[in-house]
C-alpha cells in the first residue's frame, strides 16, 4: 500500500473532519498500517510544539497521537494563527515568518506556498503506508479555490480520492452534501468519493431512503453513517466562541461519595489559545470546568484560571471592561486560588512592553505576580521538562513575551505568591502527580475537602478516547471501501447527475 493517502474534507468548518481523520488514523494502524496525518494549512489558536521545536495545529499533533506516530512540521507545514478579524500570524514549517492580512495572503502568499506543501505531503507518503489527510472548512468555498492548498488543489495535484463528512446533528445535511459537490468544478467532482453522515442520533433505517436519494443524484454512495459519541474531549482545531459562553468541560466520572466538588472557572479571553490546557482538569472526577465571561461567575469557583491567548493586551482590556480583573484581583487578595498559562501568566504581571504583538508599548498588567514582560520579535518555541510541588512535569512553550519574573516563590519558569500561580508552559496538567499535587493545593485554598484520584492517567484517557474513535469507523464505516480507496486513489472519473436529469 506504500503513500496511499485519502482526504477527508467537510461540508462546513466543525464537521467533524479532525476527529474522523484520527479515527480513520487510529483504525488503520490498529490493521498494522503505518499511517500519518496531513493537514496543508490549518488555522487555529489551538497548537503544539513537536520534539525538533516546530509549532503545529493541535489537531494534527492529536491525530499523530492516534496514528502512534511522533508529530513533525511535515504534518502541518502552513499554520495561521489569527491576531484580529483581518490579519494572522503565518507559521511555516513550523516557525513564524511573518504577520500577514487575509487579503494578502490568499492574493499571493498562498499560492507561493503550493509547491513547499506538496512536497512535504510526498515526502510522507514515500515513508508511509498511507497518508490521511485534512482538509479546511468547505471544499467548495469557490471564491478561495484559485488559491487552495489544502482542500481540492492539493487533491488534484496529489490524485487523492475525497470523502466528504456532515454534521447531520446541525441538519441540512443532505443539500450539503449535494450542493458542495455541485459547486466544483468537474475535474474537483471527479474526485469526490463518497460522503460520511456525522453525529447521527436515531434509528439510521430512517436515514436510509435519503442515502440512497443523494447517491442517485450525486452517483456517490454514503460510506458511513457515524453515531453521536458524548464525552469525546478530544482536541478541537478552534478556539471557543464567545457563543460557547458557559460551555462546560465535566469530568464523565463521578467524584467519591461524600467528596467535595471543585469548580474551575476559565475566563473566555479573546483569542483564546490552547484552551486545552484544562482538559486535563476536566479529566480528574469530581472536578467541573466552566468558560465564564461574567465577574459573578468567578463568585463560587474554587480556581480561576486566565488561559493562554495570542492577543495579551487585547486579553488585559476585556478583563477590565467585563469586571473580571477586579474580580481577580479580590480573589488574590483573599487568598483564593488563581492560575494564569502564558498570555493569561503575562496579564497577570505588572508591567507589559509590547512593540510585537499589539505594538501597544508599555501596558500595565493586572499586578497580582511580580513579573514585568517584554515582547520579543523571535517566539519561544520549547518543550520543557522540570520539577514543581515535588514532582515532574513536562509542557511546551509557544510565546514571544519574555518574562523577568522579580519575585515570589519560583513556580515552572513562573512564579507563585500566595494562591496566585502563573507559568508560560502549556500542557503541565496534563503530568498527573503534578495535577493531583496543584488540586491538593487549590482544595486547601478553597477549604474543600477534595481529594484527587490516585489512579486517573489522563494520557490513559487520551488513549481510551482515540480508541473509541477508532471503533467509530471500524464499527460504522465501510471499511473496505475506505481502503480500497486508500490503496487504489483517485476513482475514475465518477459523474455528477443534477436533478432533473435523464
Amino acid at each position: 500500500m506504500k503513500g496511499g493517502g485519502l482526504l477527508v474534507a467537510g461540508t462546513t468548518s466543525d464537521a467533524g473532519k479532525s476527529v474522523v481523520t484520527a479515527g480513520i488514523c487510529r483504525w488503520l494502524v490498529r490493521q498494522g498500517v503505518k499511517v500519518a496525518p496531513f493537514k496543508g494549512q490549518n488555522m487555529s489558536l489551538n497548537s503544539f510544539v513537536t520534539r525538533e521545536g516546530a509549532e503545529i495545529g493541535r489537531a494534527q499533533a492529536m491525530q499523530a497521537q492516534a496514528a502512534r506516530v511522533e508529530p513533525t512540521a511535515l504534518m502541518n507545514p502552513v499554520l495561521l494563527k489569527p491576531g484580529g478579524d483581518r490579519s494572522s500570524q503565518v507559521v511555516l514549517m513550523g516557525k513564524p515568518v511573518g504577520e500577514m492580512s487575509a487579503r494578502g495572503y490568499h492574493g499571493g502568499r498562498q499560492q507561493t506556498l503550493f509547491e513547499p506543501v506538496l512536497a512535504c505531503l510526498e515526502e510522507l507518503r514515500a515513508t508511509h503506508d498511507a497518508v490521511i489527510c485534512e482538509g479546511a472548512g468547505s471544499p467548495a468555498e469557490i471564491n478561495l479555490r484559485r488559491t487552495d492548498i489544502v482542500n481540492m488543489g492539493i487533491a488534484r495535484a496529489a490524485r487523492l480520492p475525497v470523502v466528504v463528512v456532515g454534521d447531520i446533528d446541525r441538519g441540512g445535511v443532505f443539500a450539503q452534501f449535494f450542493g458542495t459537490t455541485a459547486l466544483l468544478a468537474p475535474e474537483d467532482q471527479e474526485l469526490i468519493a463518497g460522503y460520511l453522515v456525522n453525529k447521527f442520533r436515531g434509528d439510521v433505517t430512517l436515514l436510509e431512503p435519503g442515502l440512497d436519494m443523494l447517491h442517485g443524484l450525486t452517483g456517490r454512495r454514503t460510506l458511513g453513517v457515524l453515531p453521536y459519541a458524548h464525552g469525546l474531549g478530544i482536541d478541537e482545531e478552534d478556539g471557543l466562541r464567545v457563543s460557547l459562553r458557559g460551555t462546560v468541560r465535566e469530568s464523565v466520572v463521578a467524584p467519591p461519595l461524600g467528596a467535595d466538588v471543585l469548580r474551575v472557572a476559565v475566563c473566555a479571553v479573546p483569542l483564546m489559545s490552547n484552551f486545552t490546557d484544562v482538559d486535563a482538569l476536566a479529566a480528574e472526577p469530581g472536578v467541573i470546568v466552566r468558560f465564564v465571561d461574567r465577574p459573578e461567575e468567578l463568585a463560587d469557583a474554587d480556581l480561576a484560571v486566565v488561559p493562554g491567548t495570542r492577543g495579551t493586551v487585547k486579553a488585559l482590556a476585556w478583563l477590565r471592561e467585563r469586571g473580571l480583573a477586579e474580580a481577580l484581583a479580590r480573589r488574590a487578595a483573599e487568598g483564593r486560588p488563581v492560575l494564569g498559562i502564558c498570555g493569561g501568566f503575562q496579564a497577570l504581571g505588572e508591567h507589559i512592553e509590547d512593540e510585537v504583538e499589539s505594538k501597544a508599548g508599555a501596558v500595565e498588567g493586572l499586578g497580582l505576580l511580580p513579573v514585568r514582560v517584554r515582547f520579543a520579535r523571535e517566539k519561544t518555541l520549547a518543550r520543557p521538562v522540570g520539577e514543581a510541588l515535588g514532582e515532574r512535569v513536562e509542557g511546551y512553550e509557544i510565546h514571544h513575551g519574555v518574562a523577568d519574573v522579580r519575585g515570589g516563590e519560583p513556580f515552572l519558569d513562573g512564579c507563585r505568591v500566595g494562591a496566585v500561580w502563573g507559568t508560560h508552559w502549556h500542557g503541565s496538567l496534563e503530568s498527573d502527580g503534578f495535577r493531583r499535587a496543584f488540586l491538593r493545593e487549590v482544595a486547601a485554598a478553597a477549604g474543600r475537602a477534595f481529594v484527587p484520584a490516585p489512579d486517573t492517567s489522563f494520557g490513559a484517557l487520551r488513549e481510551e478516547q482515540l480508541d473509541r474513535l477508532g471503533d467509530l469507523i471500524e464499527e460504522h464505516a465501510d471499511t473496505d471501501a475506505l481502503l480500497r480507496l486508500i490503496e487504489d486513489g483517485a476513482p475514475k472519473g465518477l459523474p455528477f447527475v443534477p436533478p432533473g436529469a435523464p
